[in-house]
């Protein structure tokens, strides 16, 4: 991976964006889009900015604005990240990832039984490691059954398996462990999927990365 190429080309995404929604401060898809690019680049709160301004433009938005959810998960806001999942399974009930981030915040604002309490029935993901994934979080499983599982998948496979193996490892206390598989995640190198910048943004806030392969992000994630 050219990291210096990496971080180049996502400075110029944000510029672009940024010059977008000078230009048409009432495109809520550009507000959107300015506000992924703001959090590939580990600017957290820039990006939250950004997705509330999508939502003044367009407030019929809020319940599809998981990159919201996201970004607050990394501000430290686990409750308002609970609410915004929670809006979002209400139009999208069955999806593995957000009822699995629904979890993770309220993990972290609450306890691991709280959210397993909490957490949702979901649909037949395409995906088998998606699968193995909510298993995870729903107890049945190890997270070394679901990396073992991510193994066999091909690359996208083994990056999604460790990136929520290490994610899962962090709100149970694991930390070694969730820094392994969180910067393991990361050097499986997928700079089309936002949840790759995800990770990357996570290993740096953790301070497990260091650049070029991180980010000089706006603080450190707070452990809760």
């Amino acid at each position: 991976m050219d990291w210096i190429a990496l971080n180049t080309a996502l400075s110029e995404d944000l510029a672009h964006w940024q010059a977008a929604v000078q230009a048409h401060p009432d495109d809520a898809g550009a507000w959107v889009r300015c506000g992924m690019a703001h959090f590939r680049l580990g600017q957290v709160a820039a990006s939250i900015a950004a997705f509330d301004r999508a939502e003044q433009v367009r407030p019929a938005l809020t319940p599809y604005l998981w990159q919201r959810g996201l970004s607050r998960y990394y501000a430290g806001e686990f409750e308002a990240g609970a609410a915004q999942f929670e809006a979002d399974l209400a139009v999208n009930g069955r999806d593995v990832e957000e009822t699995v981030w629904c979890y993770l915040c309220l993990a972290r604002s609450r306890s691991p039984a709280a959210a397993r309490a909490a957490l949702l029935p979901v649909g037949r993901d395409p995906r088998p490691v998606l699968r193995q994934v909510y298993r995870l979080f729903a107890g049945e499983i190890t997270p070394q059954d679901l990396v073992q599982v991510g193994q066999q998948a091909g690359d996208r496979g083994e990056f999604y398996s460790a990136l929520y193996g290490g994610l899962y490892c962090e709100v149970t206390g694991e930390d070694a462990q969730a820094q392994a598989w969180i910067t393991r995640a990361v050097e499986k190198c997928c700079p089309d999927d936002y949840m790759w910048h995800l990770a990357r943004v996570h290993g740096s806030r953790r301070g497990w990365l260091s650049p070029p392969s991180g980010l000089l992000s706006e603080g450190a994630l707070d452990p809760g």
